[in-house]
């Protein structure tokens, strides 16, 4: 008789066996039901497949398809078909990574011959025929040399360089399936059957290994997988309408900025995009003036010794952009601008009385960003952050926190964001200061969210390097979540760079830092603004709000006078008076997503009215020009103004 293992269960409750055991036999000895609808184990945290054995003591939980951790599961044994599919169909062609991601998964070839929208059609068929085998998923642990040798044998390169790169003493696991093979770290469900018919292969990209523009370039499969047919319906009408909603056409269609190859991840704002832009600006430095904020702004361009000291080189220096100027001093672009900041709060000497002290700066950051990873506004390299950095005493930690996510919210509902989730992210394994500082961090921003209340989730690992944050997650018109503010507690970056105040005790200390951030990045949020409100922005940021349109050229006189009046009162208008029909000019407008219309022809120059129509309303309405100028100006305030 082996060792007794004893297994604890989620509700606390034991199960004990006379020896090792494995996650499938856990699952039968609760109950036949669960035995059944079992897909994997998670062991003392970690996910493991059903048949692994489980030596010791641990704490267990059995994964379902209902379980949240399901999709991820069922995604991976996806990607893995999909590989052994496109290998059936073209032997020749070498595997590379191909791992579950957001709503799906991909797997990236190395293969001289493009695929076709018509190949995906064929690996789909076939894919479904592996699903139908119900191949078992097999784990093995091969020796090192063994691995190498096999997968040069079998011309797999890419498979050579992942096995050739890692540590020394890790293990080597191959995941079986049928007849083919895939090194994998695991893990998987029992077998491809599990997945069901809820997949569909969506579309193709190129990428580069490892996401080095320097490296050789693959292609890439992207597809998606759900617990169900209708999940998977479900899934493809939001990916239809986030097609419609693409914030670059939208940004063609409006006029508001484009992209080009010469600034890779870097944005050209048009004229009306960067009113767009400003008014965010406008609508934040208000809300933060009135929250005791003082808005300053700090180099772009830092020499290495300062990065150095705060921490940046080391932990974040490869996504850091650096230049060697003439005398031979190295500096970088900021990739944040909490360096800069704390330079401005060192000016002159603090004390316990000035704090806490509130500094905001819309700062320009740039971060390299591989460029397969490029996104529109959604992923750059320059971006700009509604950035600010909170100093303060310890005692003010929980105080100032809940301040910061009573403003976080109440500024989203303004956007018309109601759906917000909030994530706790502590400590990531890079990482600067000692566990007694993250100790302390984590438990006073886990005060903070006690006192206000709040509903948080924790997202293990995730915290900068410097210290937990709170991530504030919005969740858009068509079910789509955003990460977009932060909070992050600060013990360690003060201390690096020499920050200190005078306490009552007259002795110095170091000041708490909080960084905060409430858009994140305003490039990105925009870009979220769009596609939530598929263009059809709020009067208050719509970049044109009203477009005096006119019928017949006897009017033009009479629009001239309406734009003046609009632009008295503070309305961003324009007019058009080009000799087209107007329901040219109606049509062109409503697709630029321009919110309101006065149109204007003889009758109304000479009664004094304007003709209203809204965006996507069939109706319109005759008003005087000063009662529908009055009631434009009302509309078109911003929410904290009203």
């Amino acid at each position: 008789m082996g060792r007794i293992v004893n297994i604890t269960l989620p509700d606390g409750s034991k199960k004990v066996f006379e020896g090792p055991t494995t996650g499938a036999e856990v699952a039968s000895s609760i109950g036949p039901g669960l035995a059944k609808s079992a897909l994997a184990v998670v062991v003392n945290g970690v996910e493991w497949d059903l048949t692994r054995r489980i030596e010791q003591d641990s704490t267990v939980s059995i994964i379902t398809r209902d379980s949240d951790e399901a999709l991820a599961l069922l995604r991976h044994d996806c990607a893995h078909v999909l590989a052994e599919a496109v290998q059936e169909i073209w032997p020749d062609v070498q595997v590379t990574i191909g791992p579950p991601i957001e709503n799906g998964f991909y797997y990236d070839f190395a293969r001289e011959t493009p695929f076709t929208l018509e190949d995906l059609l064929e690996i789909e068929k076939r894919m479904s025929e592996i699903i139908a085998r119900d191949e078992v998923f097999t784990r093995e642990v091969w020796d090192r040399e063994r691995a190498i040798k096999f997968f040069k044998e079998k011309r797999e390169d890419y498979k050579v360089k992942i096995i050739e790169d890692l540590p020394f003493d890790e293990e080597i696991t191959i995941y079986r399936q049928g007849d083919w093979l895939d090194l994998c770290r695991g893990p998987h469900s029992q077998s491809t059957g599990k997945i069901g018919k809820a997949f569909k292969l969506t579309k193709l990209a190129g990428a580069y290994w490892r996401g080095d523009s320097s490296n050789e370039q693959l292609q890439r499969i992207y597809g998606t997988c759900w617990r169900s047919e209708k999940e998977l319906k479900a899934h493809l009408v939001r990916l239809e309408e986030a097609e419609k909603r693409d914030h670059r056409k939208l940004g063609r269609a409006m006029d508001l900025f484009h992209l080009q190859e010469q600034a890779p991840g870097s944005i050209f704002w048009h004229a009306k995009g960067w009113s767009l832009f400003q008014a965010l600006i406008d609508y934040m430095r208000k809300r933060q003036s009135r929250a005791g904020y003082l808005e300053i702004n700090t180099p772009d361009i830092m020499e290495r010794s300062l990065w150095e000291q705060s921490g940046h080189w080391e932990k974040f220096g490869e996504n850091m952009f650096t230049t060697e100027a003439r005398e031979d001093r190295i500096f970088a672009l900021k990739p944040m601008n909490c360096p800069g900041g704390v330079q401005v709060y060192k000016q002159g000497i603090k004390s316990y009385r000035d704090l806490p002290q509130r500094i905001a700066e819309f700062g320009k950051v740039h971060r390299f960003e591989p460029s397969g990873a490029l996104h529109g506004l959604m992923r750059v390299r320059a971006f700009t952050q509604d950035d600010a950095h909170i100093f303060c005493t310890e005692e003010q930690i929980t105080q100032e926190c809940c301040t910061v996510c009573q403003l976080i919210l109440e500024i989203y509902r303004d956007f018309g964001f109601t759906d917000v989730r909030i994530k706790f992210s502590d400590r990531p394994a890079t990482r600067i200061g000692s566990d007694a500082i993250w100790d302390k961090s984590e438990a006073a921003l886990k005060a903070a969210v006690e006192a206000t209340g709040l509903v948080c989730v924790t997202n293990p690992g995730e915290g900068a390097f410097y210290g937990p944050k709170l991530e504030f997650v919005l969740r858009d018109a068509i079910g789509r979540d955003w990460q977009c503010g932060t909070l992050q507690v600060d013990l360690n970056l003060p201390g690096r760079l020499g920050a200190t105040y005078v306490g009552a005790d007259g002795e110095k200390h170091t000041p708490v830092m909080l960084h905060r951030a409430l858009f994140g990045s305003l490039e990105r949020f925009t870009g979220i603004l769009l596609e939530h409100y598929s263009g059809n922005l709020p009067l208050w940021l719509a970049p044109v709000q009203v477009v005096i349109t006119t019928i017949t050229s006897d009017a033009d006189d009479y629009a001239a006078k309406v734009l003046e009046m609009c632009e008295a009162n503070g309305l961003r208008a324009e007019a058009d008076t080009r000799n087209e029909k107007i329901n040219y000019k109606v049509r062109e407008h409503s697709h630029a997503k321009v919110p309101i219309l006065y149109v204007i022809g003889k009758r109304e120059a000479d009664e004094g009215t304007v003709a209203i129509r809204r965006l996507g309303g069939k109706q319109q309405e005759v008003l005087a020009l000063t009662d529908a100028i009055t009631r434009l100006t009302k509309e078109a305030l911003p929410p904290d103004a009203k």
